[in-house]
């Protein structure tokens, strides 16, 4: 039943009337009559006897006889609830779009992609493509057709770019040949990695077998979509993302469901997408927080994708510029291996990275201090300028002065009513509470009664303006949350960026400035190191090779995610961070679960829970809105126990209905 009620979640049992039983298989939508109401459910299985002794009720309906919930995405969701302390209900919300009775009465075309065999389950129609097909019946791998799974041989697919990596193309092999390679791969500067992530796809459709990746963003997704089609062609592959609306999103998943394609790429909507014969489940930038699910359970791209490949045998591909605690852990225990290049290569791609002070009086150029800049970064950037080259500035904020401070004792300045930041939406404008939007336009500073406001953080749209300033009669364009862009020409310009934002230059950056990144590095958070490293490698990787392409960060180059950034090592800072976690008892090298709510009910839900032996209760910390958070630690051999403590600690609560509601999360990105 679809009821996220934790004490109900099992399946039940409902007899099939006669007139049902051609409707009513299993993966359809049903309504029952439970507690004397009509809810929604799902039929997962028949059977011709049932266990049950009492009286047994009669389905009520079948919404749709189309079965969209398939066998395998059934075993992982119950999977990903039981890791995540979460339940079946919840899990399947998000596993499967809502219904879109028109999309399903469209017009089906009979003719299912190849190679793409429901391997033993029955075959439903499949309907129309949402990418439009070219009427091909083989898919094509570095322009060489490529038989079916039941054909020939599949032939050897061209490894490109991956021959830059040492066991690159052994990965590809080993997914052509139907085997399930795990890899964890730290991408060089300048990669093409939507070109590489289509060629490793090409390799499991080359072996009959079908692929799921997952990115974390629209414009990732754009460029993996038209990496996709060059080497796949049109209708090969459908993209899932929240963004789509009902209509196309419910009929990209049937087109995947009803086996039509044999890969599925998206956003994290797609980490549930069901694809037959899944060879391979990939994820790029597992760092990135837009691969956690807000909603309850709370679940996590990578963490259902690892999840998916080893309940279905397939193969896992975890990428990115960085290395992530969590994908160095997938090593160090063997489950992974690693894809790297050797460090000539290494060098010869990578640009001339330096660190600097944030001091602008240390600038000679009048222009410099008038940017705002470090001496060595406004001479990266003017070089680059008058090379004809464009230049990339990092900002972690948007946004003016997002962050202001007393110009005399630079204590932060924060609002006399609610005690937030202070800050100041553009030039002229009156300094405003970021909390409570309150004016404050006679702010005195409360610990030297000092008038005079400076800049604890400068915006995007202050910098471009700066810069402007600085660099007269060059065009500056400013990327971020009000307009993204994808890509720039290369010719001399400055491009603000905030990070995430970054557009690709023709060509590569001349020069990268990435600023205040003190902002990023002192963030009260367990992952503010990681965070930094990940960012900036994003921003560095579009920058031409040494000497035409040159990255300034303005940090100090004694700190481990700027050694790390120097020496484009991020196996070696993802090495060190879990060790620092495993000596500290942080997740990933333990499993940790977070209690957030009212102080009386995070107690009663821990007192009511049966916890391991082994387990650690730390806290209470504040959470937002008056609440409290108590934290759960538990060696990795116990999160099974862990988690079913406190799913089973919920499931009485809800059986009593206890007033306030408490929310569980398993390894949270944020703990304090």
């Amino acid at each position: 039943m679809d009821v996220p009620l934790a004490h109900l979640d099992r399946p039940f049992d409902y007899l099939v009337p006669a007139e049902l039983d051609d409707v009513a298989v299993p993966g359809t939508r049903v309504k029952v009559r439970f507690a004397g109401q009509l809810v929604d459910g799902w039929l997962l299985s028949r059977a011709d006897d049932s266990g049950h002794t009492g009286r047994l009720a009669y389905l009520e309906k079948v919404v749709s006889p189309e079965p969209v919930l398939a066998p395998e995405i059934a075993r992982l969701a119950r999977a990903v609830a039981d890791r995540y302390a979460g339940s079946l209900a919840d899990v399947l919300r998000l596993a499967v779009p809502p219904r879109h009775a028109r999309v399903e009465k469209e017009p089906r075309d009979d003719q299912p992609a190849p190679g793409a065999t429901a391997d033993g389950a029955e075959r439903v129609d499949a309907g129309p493509p949402v990418t439009g097909a070219d009427g091909t019946t083989a898919p094509v791998v570095s322009g060489t057709t490529v038989p079916g799974a039941d054909g020939p041989a599949a032939p050897v697919v061209d490894p490109r770019g991956w021959r830059d990596y040492p066991t690159g193309p052994v990965l590809l092999r080993a997914l052509t040949d139907g085997r399930a390679p795990r890899a964890v791969w730290s991408a060089l500067p300048g990669e093409d990695w939507a070109a590489r992530y289509a060629d490793a796809v090409a390799a499991t459709v080359a072996g009959g077998r079908g692929a799921v990746v997952v990115v974390a963003d629209a414009r990732d997704l754009d460029r993996l979509d038209a990496a996709l089609t060059a080497v796949l062609g049109s209708g090969r592959h459908v993209s899932l993302s929240a963004a789509l609306g009902p209509a196309r999103r419910y009929r990209a998943f049937l087109t995947a469901r009803r086996g039509q394609v044999p890969v599925v790429i998206g956003t994290r909507a797609a980490m549930f997408a069901p694809v037959d014969r899944l060879g391979l489940v990939a994820v790029w930038d597992d760092g990135d927080d837009l691969h956690s699910e807000p909603r309850a359970p709370y679940p996590h791209a990578r963490d259902v994708l690892l999840t998916r490949a080893q309940l279905a045998e397939a193969g896992a591909l975890v990428g990115g510029y960085a290395r992530t605690a969590e994908a160095q852990l997938l090593l160090e225990t063997g489950w992974a291996r690693e894809v790297v290049a050797d460090r000539a290569t290494v060098r010869a791609r990578v640009a001339a990275i330096a660190p600097t002070g944030d001091d602008p009086q240390l600038a000679r150029d009048p222009g410099a201090a008038t940017a705002r800049l470090p001496s060595l970064a406004w001479t990266a950037a003017r070089d680059a300028i008058r090379a004809d080259l464009p230049v990339l500035v990092q900002v972690p904020r948007r946004g003016y002065l997002p962050s202001i401070s007393c110009a005399d004792c630079r204590t932060p300045a924060r609002c006399a009513h609610c005690a937030g930041p202070l800050a100041l939406p553009s030039s002229g404008g009156t300094p405003a509470c970021r909390w409570c939007a309150r004016v404050a336009a006679a702010y005195a500073c409360p610990q030297c009664d000092g008038r005079r406001l400076r800049a604890a953080v400068t915006g995007a749209r202050r910098t471009a303006e700066e810069l402007g300033r600085a660099f007269p009669g060059v065009p500056v364009r400013t990327s971020g949350r009000e307009e993204v862009l994808t890509d720039v020409p290369g010719g001399a310009a400055l491009v603000v960026a905030t990070p995430g934002a970054e557009p690709v230059a023709e060509g590569g950056y001349g020069a990268v400035l990435l600023l205040d990144s003190w902002a990023l590095l002192t963030r009260a958070d367990l992952r503010a190191g990681e965070e930094a490293l990940r960012r900036w490698l994003a921003a560095a990787a579009l920058a031409r090779p040494a000497p035409a392409g040159r990255v300034v960060v303005v940090a100090d180059g004694a700190l481990a995610p700027v050694q790390a950034l120097l020496r484009w090592d991020a196996a070696w800072f993802a090495g060190r961070e879990l060790a620092e976690r495993r000596e500290l008892g942080f997740p990933p090298a333990v499993r940790m679960a977070s209690v957030t709510g009212p102080a009386e009910a995070v107690a009663d839900l821990l007192a009511a829970a049966r916890l391991p032996a082994d387990a650690e209760v730390l806290g209470p910390v504040p959470a937002d809105e008056g609440r409290e958070r108590m934290l759960v630690r538990v060696p990795r051999a116990r999160a099974a126990a862990l988690a079913e403590a406190l799913h089973s600690a919920a499931g009485a609560r809800a059986a009593r209905k206890a007033a306030d509601p408490v929310r569980l999360q398993v390894d949270p990105l944020s703990l304090f």
